[in-house]
């Protein structure tokens, strides 16, 4: 028998991020309006930004769009962040 033959590969496992509406990402390259900030409208497949820079809406396949993420900032976060007086 084949060493190669009975051994399995193992893969691991890759948490994948869960995105929600309303939650903002920066992604790699940058609008031709110049802002790389987008407002996520629809999630699935599909998913649905808003330029927050012009508010153009596009909509993106799942994996394209999960290579093209550099950050995220989830609604939440956003939300406490506006309710926090400036110092």
């Amino acid at each position: 028998m084949d060493a190669a033959a009975g051994h399995r590969r193992r893969v691991a496992a890759v948490e994948r991020v869960r995105y929600e509406i309303g939650d903002q990402v920066r992604l790699k390259k940058p609008h031709p309006c110049g802002s790389n900030r987008w407002e996520i409208y629809r999630t699935g497949v599909d998913f649905g930004l808003k330029c927050l820079g012009c508010g153009h809406r596009v909509m993106i396949p799942r994996p394209k769009f999960e290579k093209a993420v550099r950050e995220r900032f989830p609604k939440d976060q956003l939300a406490q962040e506006q309710q926090q007086p400036p110092q």
